[in-house]
This record gives structure tokens, C-alpha cells and sequence, in this order.
């Protein structure tokens, strides 16, 4: 994000500082819409972002947390690698998952858009 300064019309001669988004947040606003809007299960990606911010996690310790059978968590973890919004470390069974370091600096991006989107979305389903 940047700042630059345009005209104000309120105040002839005055300046205001406006928000420019840069190349990379729109593109990471985009991405995070797609991933927590654009599907039924984006509640539960929005909720295991939540988790790995405060811990990592593997995908057992997910499903529980989320309430969801093991492939369910797995396939969210799946969605959520693939973009690129968290990262592995470890194998099989014992992998734990953390924010991927884009994901960590575009969390006021995530923040944002799951204010938006977060109480538009109910109870969450446990097959979801």
C-alpha cells in the first residue's frame, strides 16, 4: 500500500493523502475473495488461516479444531497450498502447516475480507 496526495474538493488548495493499492494487494485481495468466497468451504480456510496465525498445526489437529472429518481439513490444506497461503514443513502425518510468508504479509488483507464475509456466514456445516 501507498499513500500519494491528490486535491481536496472540500478545501480549495488543500491536499489529502489517498490510498493507492499496489499490483500486489489487488492481486492478493482477488486471491483471497476466490479462496474464502468463492466456494462453500471458504468458512473453513478462513478458519484454519485463523488457527496457523496463532500456531501450526498439522491436518489431524485441524479437522478437530474445525469439527470436520480429516479429509475435509486435508482438502482445505490442499486449497490452501496451492495458492500459496500456507506453507509445509515436515512429512506424512507429522507435517505442520504455517502461514506462507506472502500470507503473513497480507494479513490485513485476510482481516478485512473475513470481517466482510464472517457473519454473513451462519453456522458452518460439518461436512463443509
Amino acid at each position: 500500500m501507498s499513500l500519494t496526495a491528490k486535491r481536496s474538493l472540500d478545501t480549495p488548495g488543500a491536499f489529502e493523502l489517498a490510498r493507492v493499492q499496489t499490483a500486489s494487494e489487488t492481486s492478493w485481495r482477488r486471491l483471497l475473495w476466490y479462496v474464502l468466497a468463492g466456494s462453500r468451504g471458504g468458512v473453513n480456510r478462513g478458519r484454519i488461516i485463523n488457527l496457523l496465525r496463532q500456531c501450526p498445526h498439522n491436518v489431524n489437529q485441524l479437522a478437530d479444531a474445525l469439527d470436520v472429518h480429516y479429509r475435509v481439513a486435508e482438502h482445505h490444506i490442499r486449497a490452501l497450498e496451492k495458492n500459496n497461503l500456507i506453507t509445509p514443513s515436515g512429512e506424512h502425518y507429522g507435517k505442520l502447516y504455517f502461514l506462507s510468508q506472502e500470507m503473513e504479509a497480507h494479513l490485513y488483507l485476510f482481516d478485512e475480507i473475513w470481517q466482510k464475509i464472517q457473519p454473513a456466514t451462519g453456522e458452518v456445516k460439518k461436512n463443509h
